[in-house]
């Protein structure tokens, strides 16, 4: 019989959720150096900005499709040990994209990395969320900085290893995917046990706050949220190093440092954005995160080389702390779904951004990467759509 999750213990278990925010880091940590490496894959393989943001959608699209599948699984049958075989397939693609000799098998590199992310983010999500001890805004805050750290150590590393080595240097990262499994069967070992204690209790409320339409209305409004941001993000991700040296005339390591300033801001957001949530609500994050950021996407493709600095770094912290709020207010919405919700939002994220990464290669390749930045700047004006969400003392009243 499959055990069904039950409400979250009082006590918050810290180690496993720095534990998964440390896997977390070494899993993207890996999945940033696709990004980080762009440059140096289109001088040795002759790649064409489409070709760049194919790799992007092959890696990020593989995510998008595989995790609300495995989220709507493991909501019925946990499956502790899938984290380390999660980081095992990430391993393959790190060997791939280090020893690939053609543009297919770096294909097939990205591919095996998404396969990774998809195994590894709702079952993580769902620790996360079990450890929490009811702080599910912090407890989510930092399992994801772990992520968007190793997210900005990408492009440091590509410039300060990968780039002096050579592209065979990725391979040695394969290292810290082995780290990675040892750290993530210990969790797997918790969470199991963690299991074991719930048979018998009483499982959690199914029962949704709000009428069956309403909550589809707000998925489908939170949805659109993340569309926006990702799509923003997998502008900055995959094009802002061209767009440094087309623009100001950087090399590929001055792109790639500014590139880490923008990704690490984002970390600072996504440890903000959880506590924050915490403390004044989901809604007010959503509300100062997306719409926040519109005056600083705005300037960013009019201004000089220490502005676009700056403002990279605003927009950074300001549009990365609303997917902690984002995800524990779905969650919310669809109680006792945790592995499908966060599964359909890292997939949907990861699915926007490979898509937005395609479309943006080829409206660069035919206008320039600087109209890029600009039709993009208009993205965070979907936030407006935040009005059309319930308010928290709507959901509470429901009960």
């Amino acid at each position: 019989m499959a055990v069904t999750q039950a409400p979250a213990p009082e006590r918050t278990t810290w180690m496993v959720i720095l534990g998964l925010s440390f896997c977390h880091m070494l899993n993207d940590v890996m999945q940033s150096l696709i990004a980080a490496i762009y440059p140096l894959l289109q001088a040795e393989f002759s790649l064409s900005f489409w070709q760049i943001g194919l790799m992007t959608f092959a890696f990020q699209v593989t995510a998008s499709l595989l995790q609300p599948l495995v989220g709507m699984f493991t909501d019925k049958r946990p499956l502790p040990m899938s984290l380390p075989v999660g980081m095992g397939a990430t391993l393959m693609g790190l060997l791939l994209l280090g020893l690939a000799e053609t543009y297919t098998f770096l294909l097939l590199g990205a591919c095996c990395i998404g396969i990774g992310s998809a195994i590894f983010h709702p079952e993580a999500s769902r620790v996360a969320r079990l450890a929490s001890g009811g702080r599910f805004g912090t407890a989510q805050s930092l399992f994801q900085v772990g992520g968007n750290f190793g997210t900005a150590m990408g492009p440091l590393l590509a410039a300060f290893i990968v780039v002096p080595l050579g592209r065979p240097s990725i391979a040695w990262f394969a290292l810290a995917s082995l780290l990675g499994r040892v750290v993530l069967r210990q969790v797997g070992a918790w969470y199991a046990a963690n299991l074991r204690e719930r048979v018998g209790r009483a499982t959690a409320s199914r029962a949704m706050p709000l009428p069956r339409r309403r909550v589809v209305m707000a998925i489908t409004v939170l949805a659109l949220l993340v569309f926006s941001k990702n799509a923003y993000t997998a502008s900055i991700s995959s094009y802002y190093t061209f767009f440094l040296i087309d623009r100001f005339e950087l090399t590929t390591q001055q792109s790639q440092l500014m590139l880490f300033l923008f990704l690490a801001a984002m970390a600072l957001g996504v440890v903000l954005g959880g506590p924050v949530g915490d403390r004044f609500g989901a809604l007010t994050v959503i509300w100062i995160s997306i719409l926040g950021v519109l005056p600083f996407t705005l300037a960013l493709p009019h201004v000089g080389l220490v502005a676009t600095g700056v403002m990279s770094v605003m927009i950074g912290v300001i549009l990365a702390s609303a997917f902690p709020a984002i995800l524990v207010f779905a969650q919310e919405l669809v109680p006792g779904r945790v592995g499908m919700i966060a599964g359909l939002f890292f997939g949907f994220a990861f699915g926007i951004a490979g898509i937005a990464a395609a479309l943006l290669g080829l409206l660069a390749d035919a206008r320039g990467i600087a109209y890029v930045y600009w039709i993009c700047s208009f993205l965070p004006l979907v936030g407006l759509l935040t009005i059309l969400l319930p308010s928290r003392r709507a959901m509470m009243g429901a009960y």
